[in-house]
């Protein structure tokens, strides 16, 4: 398992009942997690102490309750800096288990002695953006979501990486890729983390199980022949580290030579000891 052991301003505190008590900077939550199937005694103190709790619906969804929560708040992971707020889905616009991929790809970059151009695909908040920014690389930002890549932009400007040379585009992310297989565009590096189920901004219809392997296959084709590395993030359930190992040694290696790692990703959990999955990576590299 690949850890994201190096933050300072984030923890899982403790996980039970299908819930897990976390720090981000100043505040606590606590929010579901699927994979916190035990119950066992809440000790902390932070269970009873929290600033917002997201609740599941039986219906599906759920809704926020907050305790002196502030309504934007900020939190910095080395010299990367990200402004959160609690919105749908419990989500709090950053998943902190992506800095040991950030950690992994900026070290690549850093020493990769050329330059280098990193294409972030279904790029959210703009972690994987940052991170490949200020590692040195030219970085092409895409998601379907105006919001979400206006949110890039902020944290960007919060870390100090405006003038940087980042590309935001809001569009859908096939289109976007075929259309530059068209205009012969290559990139150096490619990131990808895929949505379960998603539509794009003109109502472009998302499948993971049917659609993740013929656009891994599809982003072979804008690799440079020097490319550095290829990275596919999954949190959908069937998507385990063996499948993204065989999808990505299909389609890349086979056309590319390097080699393949796949692993869960985790988050060490402060009470315990233990380490929360939190979905899985699957890493190409050319050496």
């Amino acid at each position: 398992m690949w850890i994201a052991d190096g933050w300072k301003d984030y923890q899982v505190l403790d996980t039970s009942r299908g819930e897990k008590l976390e720090r981000w900077g100043d505040y606590l939550l606590v929010r579901p997690d699927p994979q916190v199937i035990w119950n066992t005694k809440r000790v902390n103190k932070g269970w009873k102490k929290m600033n917002g709790h997201y609740h599941r619906s039986n219906a599906g969804g759920g809704e926020w309750e907050f305790f002196d929560l502030p309504n934007e708040w900020s939190i910095h992971y080395k010299d990367l800096t990200f402004n959160l707020k609690p919105f749908s889905f419990k989500h709090t616009g950053l998943f902190p288990e992506q800095a040991t991929n950030w950690d992994w790809f900026g070290n690549l970059i850093r020493n990769a002695n050329r330059p280098i151009k990193v294409l972030n695909l279904f790029a959210y908040t703009g972690g994987a953006t940052l991170a490949a920014a200020a590692a040195g690389a030219s970085v092409t930002h895409v998601d379907a979501s105006k919001g979400m890549v206006n949110w890039a932009k902020e944290n960007a400007a919060s870390s100090g990486l405006s003038d940087k040379p980042i590309r935001w585009l809001v569009d859908d992310c096939v289109k976007f890729v075929e259309r530059e297989i068209r205009r012969g565009n290559k990139y150096d590096a490619i990131i990808m983390d895929p949505p379960s189920y998603g539509r794009g901004p003109k109502g472009e219809i998302w499948k993971i199980e049917d659609s993740i392997y013929p656009f891994i296959e599809l982003c072979t084709q804008i690799l440079s022949e020097d490319a550095l590395f290829f990275l596919v993030n999954s949190y959908t359930t069937g998507l385990q580290p063996a499948v993204l190992t065989y999808m990505i040694h299909t389609a890349v290696v086979t056309k590319f030579g390097g080699k393949v790692e796949a692993a869960e990703i985790g988050l060490p959990v402060k009470d315990t000891g233990l380490v929360l999955p939190c979905g899985a990576s699957g890493r190409w590299t050319k050496e």
